[in-house]
């Protein structure tokens, strides 16, 4: 793999503005789908006042759609127009950049006006037309790494996304599939894709999902979400996914995995104090 144009930490600062510690891991976080602005804004407030109070920086996430849903009647969102106004506005209020994921190439032009970071979803990170569809725009490109995808396999994607001009590129440790209905991380793959010249990222969240587990929903279990997020940390990941939600039993969508919103800044300081002390390793 070429190295050239290598996109590091430091030059994702740099296009996001981001304004506190280099030393911390940046924080994707936000919730797993719009369900409305009420809980939109409110997610976003906490975060931004967690964002200040701990000095990290952060990356707002939220689906405006949820394709990949396991049921046909499983909540989507408010879909691609309404959901990115929704986007627009947070943005604009609170000065964060924003993430969420494409499900098409049609949908990537739209988008591209009101995101900072455009997400590829696991299910489609071996997809060609929708990656350099969204490799063209000259976003940051975020791919989850799929969960039948061994690391390796994202110097491929990595490839995609150079060959369309563009060297902006996250690659999103996720999980991968362990037999039926579960997911195991090997955190090689966070050094290993670290390799390919990639900001790299660990999605503590998805992590600990049991894909399809609850029957006609994807299920897990959240206690695992902290853990798993402390052991990346360790490792030396360059930023860390949450999925937050004020009441997580009530969630729309990936409720068995998202964290309360009242816990999470108690959980990143315990993160932030073993990534300071992996630094200095």
């Amino acid at each position: 793999m070429n190295k050239q144009g290598n996109f590091n930490y430091e030059k994702l600062r740099g296009i996001l503005n981001f304004r506190h510690d280099a030393s911390l891991p940046f924080i994707i976080a936000g919730p797993c789908v719009i369900e409305n602005f009420e809980i939109l804004d409110r997610i976003a407030s906490a975060l931004c006042r967690f964002s200040k109070e701990l000095g990290f920086n952060l990356v707002f996430k939220a689906s405006y759609d949820k394709a990949n849903r396991t049921s046909i009647h499983s909540f989507r969102g408010p879909g691609l127009e309404k959901g990115l106004e929704m986007l627009k506005d947070i943005k604009a209020k609170y000065k964060i950049p924003v993430l969420s994921d494409v499900h098409s190439a049609a949908e990537i032009e739209k988008a591209k006006a009101v995101l900072d970071i455009i997400q590829i979803p696991a299910f489609l990170s071996r997809q060609t037309d929708i990656i350099t569809a969204a490799a063209k725009t000259g976003k940051i490109v975020n791919v989850k790494k799929g969960q039948f995808l061994a690391p390796w396999d994202a110097g491929h994607v990595v490839e995609k996304i150079k060959h369309a001009g563009n060297d902006k590129i996250i690659l999103t440790e996720r999980g991968a599939s362990f037999g039926y209905n579960n997911l195991v991380v090997d955190f090689r793959s966070l050094a290993i894709m670290k390799e390919f010249g990639a900001v790299v990222v660990f999605d503590a969240t998805h992590s600990v999902q049991t894909p399809g587990g609850g029957g006609s929903v994807t299920s897990g279990d959240r206690r695992y979400v902290m853990p798993l997020a402390r052991a990346a940390a360790a490792v030396g990941v360059d930023g860390i996914f949450f999925e937050v939600h004020p009441d997580p039993e009530k969630a729309l969508s990936d409720s068995a995995n998202s964290v309360y919103l009242k816990d999470f800044k108690k959980g990143l300081v315990n993160i932030f104090n073993i990534a300071k002390c992996a630094k200095k390793k």
